[in-house]
């Protein structure tokens, strides 16, 4: 059983604001939801492009009812202090430091923003419910695909055993489903887990391999096909990530206790993805073509000569695959969007900010 939320005079606290995610879901609350509140914290680092951030936070601060605070959740002190200032009903941690790849050359940001700055935000939701306090209804946060590491068995189920990540940022995203059914259980707060499935679409990260590729073909440099082309991605648009985030925010698993007269853990995890796997090389193919419409990429293009296939690379997984089932039947709610319509968006946004 799921507890309605209304939206309506609600305070939410988003992390990670001005991430690709973040931004998206504040955005599309506070557009749907005038009387809500909405308080974002991000960091503003710069593992990407900062400008991309900071376009996404002037859009943001549009709107009268958000606040944004510039830091970190690993800051234990400015978290509590949000927390005791805004009160908040709703937390979505959308925080994290992202990439596979990069947790191999970088570590200590994972640990730190990951593990420390979750346990920090859990800390805060668990403290939410002093001197009888109403505290938070809901905890959402962001898990990853990354967690089915080298799982042979697909499509991916949260049903499945996950215990062998392949990399650190995996490992992190797992620690953290851990962690929320932990504290579901000792203190009754309402969390939901979502693993994302390879989220892409305009203002997106500029480390994933879709805004990576297009950088180089730009720049007329050779893209490289990871598993000589035999890789498979569960491709889900950002809207239709957004939607499912706004349909799981409103439903928060029940509070109610077990035969011991103990609280039964209020806790859920779902997929968030398209449930339909595409080979990387048909979406570069269809890259390519929303390129050249956009008129980012000349019609005369030499796109073979721009493209090398090239072993699998140490931490990523040949396909990611999402089973959908819970998803649908909690939410009646499938992400749907096709690639062209999505590419086609990319496409015509990174011509507009970048040309």
């Amino acid at each position: 059983m799921k507890t309605s939320l209304a939206l309506n005079k609600r305070t939410v606290l988003i992390t990670g604001s001005c991430g690709f995610i973040g931004y998206n879901l504040a955005k599309r609350l506070l557009t749907d939801y005038r009387d809500i509140k909405i308080i974002g914290i991000d960091n503003m680092n710069d593992y990407y492009d900062v400008r991309i951030k900071e376009e996404r936070l002037g859009e943001l601060e549009n709107f009268d009812n958000f606040i944004f605070i510039k830091g970190s959740i690993s800051d234990k002190a400015l978290i509590d202090q949000i927390f005791q200032k805004y009160q908040p009903s709703i937390v979505v941690n959308m925080a994290a430091q992202a990439g596979v790849r990069y947790s191999i050359e970088n570590p200590d940001s994972y640990i730190e923003s990951n593990i420390i700055g979750f346990y920090n935000l859990l800390e805060a939701c668990r403290h939410s419910y002093d001197q009888g306090k109403s505290g938070v209804d809901h905890f959402v946060y962001a898990s990853s695909s990354s967690v089915y590491g080298q799982n042979k068995k697909v499509p991916y189920s949260t049903a499945d055993k996950v215990d062998n990540p392949v990399s650190l940022y995996a490992a992190s995203k797992k620690s953290n489903e851990l962690m929320a059914h932990a504290y579901s259980k000792l203190y009754n707060i309402p969390s939901t887990g979502l693993r994302f499935f390879t989220v892409y679409g305009p203002k997106g990260r500029p480390d994933m391999a879709y805004f990576g590729f297009t950088n180089k073909l730009l720049r007329g440099e050779t893209i490289e096909i990871f598993n000589y082309g035999n890789c498979k991605r569960d491709f889900t648009y950002i809207d239709d990530i957004i939607e499912g985030l706004v349909r799981v925010i409103k439903k928060a698993p029940e509070r109610k206790d077990g035969e011991d007269s103990l609280p039964i853990a209020p806790y859920a995890l779902y997929n968030i993805g398209k449930g339909k796997p595409e080979n990387l090389l048909d979406f570069v193919r269809i890259l390519q073509e929303e390129l050249v419409r956009a008129k980012v990429l000349p019609e005369d293009y030499d796109f073979e000569s721009h493209k090398k296939l090239v072993p699998m690379q140490k931490g990523d997984v040949p396909i990611t695959y999402a089973d959908t089932k819970d998803l649908e039947r909690d939410f009646a709610y499938r992400p749907d969007t096709d690639l062209r319509t999505g590419l086609r968006e990319f496409a015509e946004w990174y011509k507009e900010f970048y040309m």
